[in-house]
């Protein structure tokens, strides 16, 4: 079994090429939850349906978010009833949001996960990273925001000066998370924003320990390249954070807890500053344009799940 760390986009789009290459149900995902949000009434956890939208087939690839073709009716008429629309929310993508939030008033977040991924035609395990609350909050010049405030109303263009994910010292893991790392072949942290898409999953303290703790060799996949992120807000949160803005910075946010990094071919000269954090690195393509460069990603972080050869 291969357990993936994932957030958003990047670890949706890298979940296509590993269910390429690995049987869908020897995948298991455990997904950030602290972007979820309440939007009209209804739980939103946008993280979770990414990967669900990618993996089902659905996702609106050129957005990275959302359901291919939908359409906006819903969104458009609360609008003309004064509420606020910032967060878009489609008509088919409703249906999701609807019918999660109908579960929740019995079922624990993990469990209404899983409805949907049956419901959804998904073979791969899809864990929240816990069925506790946490939210992750962002401090600005304009003081703490939530994150889909910072990240969608304001464009995630203020300054970052700090990262709360609050909830995270008292939450638990999901049933079933720690014992997946503790039963896994290999652990991919997939290549998402490691501040506010891993760092929450890190956060909780069960996690952490599982992940330190497994016996099962560990890998992350840079989301930065040449100094800068394909997609979202990461180069701009490290530096922030004064952190360096490099695939050597986000290695360094998970020495302890890795035994390989992959980081792409731009980034070439940095591989000996990895190694010398003992950290095996690994250098190949990482840009995910289509469906094969996925798969061949995915391949490369399998194959530096085996130990190198001896000289």
């Amino acid at each position: 079994m291969i357990v993936v760390l994932a957030g958003g986009v990047g670890a949706a789009r890298f979940l296509q090429g590993l269910v390429q290459v690995v049987p869908p149900a020897e995948v298991t995902v455990v997904v950030n939850t602290a972007d979820d949000v309440e939007v009209h009434g209804l739980h939103v956890s946008p993280d979770v349906d990414t990967v669900l939208y990618h993996l089902a087939g659905l996702a609106d690839e050129a957005r990275g978010w959302g359901i291919r073709d939908d359409t906006f009716g819903a969104l458009e008429l609360l609008g003309r009833y004064g509420q606020e629309t910032w967060f878009q929310l489609g008509d088919r993508d409703l249906a999701t949001h609807v019918y999660r939030t109908l579960l929740l008033r019995k079922l624990s977040l993990s469990a209404a996960t899983d409805r949907l991924r049956q419901g959804l035609g998904i073979a791969s395990r899809v864990l929240p990273m816990t069925d506790s609350r946490v939210q992750t909050y962002v401090q600005t010049p304009a003081g703490w925001l939530p994150f889909q405030e910072y990240f969608v109303k304001r464009h995630a263009a203020d300054d970052v000066l700090g990262v709360q994910f609050r909830g995270a010292e008292v939450a638990v893991a999901a049933r079933g998370v720690c014992e997946a790392l503790a039963a896994a072949d290999g652990v991919i942290l997939a290549p998402s924003n490691p501040v506010v898409s891993i760092g929450p999953i890190l956060a909780l303290e069960e996690i952490h320990a599982a992940l330190r703790e497994t016996r099962a060799p560990r890998v992350a996949i840079s989301p930065i390249v040449g100094g800068a992120t394909i997609k979202g807000p990461a180069d701009r949160m490290l530096r922030g954070l004064g952190r360096e803005v490099s695939a050597v910075g986000v290695a360094e946010g998970y020495h302890g807890l890795i035994d390989a990094f992959v980081l792409d071919t731009v980034d070439a000269a940095l591989a000996p500053r990895v190694e010398a954090l003992g950290i095996h690195a690994v250098v190949t393509d990482t840009i995910m344009r289509g469906p094969a460069e996925k798969a061949a990603l995915a391949r490369a972080a399998l194959a530096a799940l085996r130990p190198a050869p001896a000289p």
